[in-house]
């Protein structure tokens, strides 16, 4: 099981469909984000794009010397850029950060927004234009490791004697991730990439989701790692997050949830309109499966659930997913600093993660609070139950600055 986080380059905020509350999203805040999830143990950090978001390439790039482990999932745009431009980016950014990049291709789902960036295509043609755009890029990479070039001429896209001379470091190239609910796009998933991405729908949706794509990926002789894109609310009892969760839309007004969905509507993606499905535009019936609360999808596009309750409910769901074939979890909360340490410091105990055994072991400076009585260190707390260990061992005196 693998945890990521999210850069809110689009901005950020306590509480949703408001300027209240909310905080300048410079590069010294997504800094303190990216160092705070790198240091909690987070794999990586999903970067958004679009014309509301900071670039996502240069975001993931000013990052690269902040952080040392944590891995950036940066956005493919067919039709944004060319697949051979792409494919050199790909191989300098593995090359800079050691290997740390992930792709994330995304084909858009507003036309209004596509045609500003250029793009005059249908649904049905942007998913061709991508699967065209995906081969070029894919074999670019791959014949870089032997200095081979490629020529490919299909009826969206043609290349002649493309070649990349820096390739990545990651062998043929770094991971490809895609999410999509359309039939076309689960043809490109079954045929193109490495890990499917599924917004968060309840779990017989995801279920069923996972089996159409892993039907589909064997009939090419594929298969599939699974990824699923949540929010999260967690706090020590489910009534506070509860609470939480309507704190968090607590000034959102009914022009706004009415504004909002309109824009969704016009949308042409599959994705956007089961998130829309989910809640009806409408306040009253959020809870769409247990502990999965879809009240963020009433003014914000994309993914618009979250896992709500305590530590325990909270982890319990994941695993949930996780049962379902779930690998990857990309998780944000509102404000994304404060909730990146909260979720971390009380559901990561609970879960199946690697890093959690390399980076949290107490030493002198933690993790374990404050010295009590500058004299010992507090009782340590299982993360199950909650209920002391034998006590710590008291630290010297001397050992202790005032």
């Amino acid at each position: 099981m693998k945890i990521f986080w999210f850069i809110p380059t689009h901005g950020d905020s306590r509480y949703l469909g408001t300027s209240k509350g909310a905080r300048t999203v410079d590069h010294t805040y997504m800094k303190q984000i990216a160092v705070a999830a790198d240091n909690l143990g987070y794999e990586g950090v999903l970067i958004p794009t679009g014309r509301s978001c900071e670039d996502p390439w240069l975001v993931a790039a000013s990052l690269i010397d902040a952080t040392t482990r944590l891995k950036f999932l940066v956005a493919l745009r067919p039709g944004v850029t060319t697949p051979a431009l792409a494919a050199r980016m790909t191989g300098t950014f593995d090359r800079l950060s050691n290997g740390r990049l992930l792709l994330n291709l995304v084909t858009g789902g507003d036309e209004q927004e596509l045609k500003g960036d250029g793009i005059f295509e249908d649904h049905a043609t942007r998913y061709q234009t991508a699967s065209e755009y995906t081969t070029i890029w894919r074999e670019i990479l791959t014949r870089s490791h032997t200095g081979e070039s490629f020529t490919f001429n299909g009826e969206r896209l043609q290349v002649e004697d493309a070649k990349l001379l820096y390739p990545p470091l990651q062998q043929p190239y770094p991971p490809l991730w895609f999410g999509g609910s359309s039939e076309a796009a689960q043809t490109l998933a079954a045929e193109q990439v490495d890990s499917y991405l599924t917004w968060g729908e309840p779990p017989a949706a995801v279920k069923e989701k996972i089996e159409q794509l892993k039907t589909k990926a064997a009939a090419k002789g594929r298969t599939l790692s699974y990824g699923i894109r949540l929010h999260v609310i967690v706090r020590e009892t489910n009534e506070a997050a509860w609470q939480a969760a309507d704190e968090l839309l607590s000034h959102v007004t009914d022009d706004t949830i009415a504004a909002a969905q309109a824009k969704f509507a016009q949308m042409d993606s599959v994705g956007q309109q089961r998130m829309a499905a989910l809640h009806g535009g409408r306040r009253d019936n959020l809870e769409i499966s247990p502990n999965l609360w879809a009240g963020i999808g009433l003014v914000r596009g994309g993914a618009g659930t979250a896992l709500v309750g305590d530590p325990q409910t909270v982890a319990a769901r994941i695993q949930e997913y996780a049962d379902l074939g779930i690998d990857n979890f990309i998780f944000s909360g509102y404000p994304h600093l404060e909730e990146a340490y909260r979720f971390a410091e009380l559901v990561f105990p609970l879960l199946p993660i690697d890093t959690q055994n390399t980076l949290v072991k107490p030493n002198l400076t933690g993790p374990f609070g404050e010295i009590v009585a500058n004299n010992y260190a507090p009782p340590q707390q299982t993360s199950d139950t909650a209920t002391p260990k034998t006590p710590a061992t008291a630290i010297p005196k001397h050992a202790i600055a005032s």
